[in-house]
This record gives C-alpha cells, sequence and structure tokens, in this order.
C-alpha cells in the first residue's frame, strides 16, 4: 500500500499531508545508518509521509535515505511528504531561515513539505542542542514566538523595506519557497493563540504535533485546533521506546494494556493497529515509529477495518494523563508554569 493523496488530509493551506506517516527519531545508541536502513525499508514499505528534525541528528542519513529510493524509481520527490523542525537554539527569527536552509543541505533536498517550531522554548543560540552554564544549568533566551513566526514590522506597507533587517522567519520561509507549509509542535492552546490572534499574520500554522495516544487522548486540545482548522498530528501514539532518554520510566506499556489488546483481538489485529486506527477515526494525522520492517508494514494495514462507536468510547475511557515524555527543566521552565507546559521531545 502506498500513502497517496487519497489516504491524505486537506491542510488550511490547501496542501495535503498524509494521513500516517514514519518517525525518524531514535535513541541515542542507535547507529545513524540504522535510521538510514529504516527510512529506506518505510519508503519501500509504501510510507510517503517522512517526518523528522534536525535535533534528531540524523538528517543526512534520512536524506541519503530519500535520495536512494527517488534515485531507483520507487518515489518521486512529489511522491514524498517531508518533514523537519526548528530547533529551540535557533527561535530567533534572523536564525530561522538559516537552521532551515542547513537542514536542506544535509536533506539533499530543495523544500521541505512542512517545517514546525519544535519547542515554544527558546534556548541560548549555538551548536550544543542544549546550552547549559558551569553549574550545570539550561540556559535559556527570550524570545517572543510571534517575532519567530513573523518578525515585528514584516512585512509593513508604510515603512522604508530598506531600513528594516531581512526577514528570515517561518512566514518568510514559506514564501521564499523553502517550505510548502509551517506549523508548531508541542504548543498548548495559549501558545496557538499568540500565533493566530498576532496581528497581520499571513498563515496560521496548519499543524501542532503533540504526544498523543489512548493514555493522553488531547481531547480539549483537538477540539480546539478542529475549531480553528488545524490539523493535530500525533507522535508517540504507540507509546514509547523505554530506551530513548527522555522517556519517563516505570510507566505502563500501552501496547501492553488488556483494553486494547481484546478490542485487537475481536478485530483480528495487533494493539499497535487499534492504537494508530483510534487516532485515524478521532480525525488525526498519526505518525508510527517502528525501525521492524514486519511491523512497519503491518502498521500500514489500518485503512481496512473500522472501530465501532463502543471500541472509540472505551479507548476514550483510558486517558489518565500519563505522558511519557519527561518533564526536566528545559521542558518545563518556572516562567512556563502558568502555560501548563510539558516536555516535548
Amino acid at each position: 500500500m502506498s500513502l497517496g493523496r487519497h489516504l491524505s488530509m486537506k491542510l488550511n493551506d490547501g496542501h495535503f499531508m498524509p494521513v500516517l506517516g514514519f518517525g525518524t527519531s531514535a535513541a541515542t545508541k542507535v547507529a545513524n545508518r540504522n535510521v538510514e536502513e529504516a527510512t529506506e525499508r518505510a519508503i519501500s514499505a509504501g510510507y510517503r509521509h517522512i517526518d523528522s528534525a534536525y535535533v534528531y541528528q540524523n538528517e543526512e542519513e534520512v536524506g541519503r535515505a530519500l535520495q536512494k529510493k527517488m534515485a531507483d524509481g520507487t518515489v518521486t520527490r512529489n511522491d514524498l511528504f517531508f518533514t523537519t523542525k526548528l530547533w529551540s537554539t535557533c527561535l530567533r527569527p534572523e536564525f530561522v531561515q538559516t537552521n532551515l536552509e542547513r537542514s536542506l543541505k544535509k536533506l539533499q533536498l530543495s523544500y521541505v513539505d512542512l517545517y514546525l517550531i519544535h519547542f515554544p522554548v527558546a534556548l541560548k543560540f549555538g551548536e550544543e542542542k542544549l546550552p547549559k552554564d558551569t553549574q550545570g544549568r539550561v540556559i535559556f533566551d527570550r524570545v517572543d514566538l510571534c517575532a519567530t513566526w513573523e518578525p515585528p514590522g514584516s512585512p509593513h506597507p508604510t515603512r522604508d523595506p530598506s531600513q528594516l533587517p531581512p526577514p528570515q522567519a517561518m512566514e518568510n520561509c514559506k514564501e521564499a519557497g523553502l517550505t510548502r507549509s509551517i506549523g508548531v509542535s508541542n504548543f498548548n492552546r495559549r501558545q496557538l493563540e499568540l500565533i493566530i490572534n498576532k496581528p497581520g499574520l499571513q498563515y496560521k500554522p496548519v499543524c501542532n504535533q503533540v504526544e498523543c495516544h489512548p493514555y493522553l487522548n488531547q481531547s480539549k486540545l483537538l477540539n480546539f485546533c478542529k475549531s480553528k482548522d488545524i490539523v493535530l498530528v500525533a507522535f508517540g501514539a504507540l507509546g514509547f521506546d523505554m530506551e530513548k532518554e527522555w522517556i519517563s520510566k516505570n510507566l505502563p506499556g500501552l501496547l501492553q494494556d488488556p483494553v486494547i489488546k481484546a478490542i485487537a483481538d475481536k478485530h483480528g489485529r495487533t494493539p499497535a493497529q487499534v492504537a494508530l486506527r483510534y487516532q485515524l477515526q478521532r480525525g488525526l494525522v498519526v505518525l508510527a515509529k517502528s525501525f521492524n520492517e514486519k511491523r512497519m508494514r503491518e502498521n500500514l494495514q489500518v485503512f481496512d477495518f473500522q472501530l465501532t462507536a463502543e471500541d472509540m468510547e472505551t479507548l476514550d475511557g483510558l486517558d489518565r494523563n500519563i505522558r511519557y515524555l519527561q518533564e526536566t527543566e528545559v521542558c518545563f521552565p518556572p516562567r512556563l508554569a502558568s502555560m501548563s507546559y510539558r516536555c516535548p521531545l
């Protein structure tokens, strides 16, 4: 099965996103060559939506996988929907486009389909992905997210453009053709409202990518996003690899949940297929993460069965506000406490 346009969701800017994607994040101990090979297998299996990020530190390998599958005729560039993300050390508007251009060079692409603000908290600019001071404390930066989206005064019909700095924020990346769509990740409702209520907004986010699974179904955020024509994209939909450094330990395994297993048995499906189908029927785009080829192919087989209304209600009842992602200083700094923000990585 190939996830073409008929299995895609229309975004608020007119572009289409395949509703099932392949995630490329991996634990530090996983060699980048394994990510490259897994991405090749995913494209061969039929995935057309590939999700990546600068902070994953494997864009070069993912890019090589894309180039190989285009070179052997498996896909063309137009067949693919590719996402990458702006990391927190580059939220100042003057660094946004530069960061995307660096990602494009690593990926060997002239554009991405979707560029996301990865995390709504700014860190000190530099090469360290988690800058710290001599005391081991994370170094934050003060950046207005609205300026990251579009710099103040750009564009402004009454001001001389020659007196303004070159625009390089998210909206400018779209206008420059470096990305077709722009969106956000790990934003809560208040943070989304900062962007969508911004005076002079040209392009609102097409999506918000967040942790979402039956233990954390994000129903309020989903309803808000739907009301604003913003697609909610679920990562962690199958739970998480507990070997990843940023995952909370000693939490129940999602796919071992007896309720999910019982629904899977009833339909003759795997628990992973049920977890993915649940999100699709709720109207989300969902990312599936597995480097195992058999499970990759199984995870694609979610379009030929339907969960009943009773199944959906039962799965809704599993919501426990369980987050697999650790709450750390960088994920939950004091100044965000009033915004109820949680870890994004």
